[in-house]
């Protein structure tokens, strides 16, 4: 299993509108694609800002490029997430998952 790790930040008060636009479209457009094994988001207040971490897992690389296209590193960042976003990767990292219980 493949863990692809992306980070982005919102205002605070714009928080819960990107998990609201990762709950109505990144899911669902995500659990359509073979491979797709979950998502896991992270969040993390900072004063006026909120920091999340996405994890989404993957059976293989293939079942990654069925989302990402050809360069399986670019971020897949919606304009309707783009628009909540101050600041976000360009780049999603992956990592082999070593144990998962």
């Amino acid at each position: 299993m493949i863990a692809r790790i992306w980070n982005g930040r919102t205002r605070a008060v714009d928080a819960d509108r990107y998990l609201e636009h990762v709950r109505r479209n990144v899911i669902p457009e995500l659990a359509s694609i073979d491979g797709y094994r979950g998502i896991r988001v992270l969040r993390r207040q900072n004063g006026e800002a909120t920091a999340f971490i996405v994890m989404t897992l993957w059976e293989s690389m293939d079942a990654i490029r069925a989302f990402t296209g050809p360069d399986t590193d670019a971020a897949v960042v919606a304009p309707e997430a783009q628009a909540v976003l101050i600041a976000y990767d360009r780049h999603a990292t992956h990592y082999e998952v070593a144990i998962d219980t």
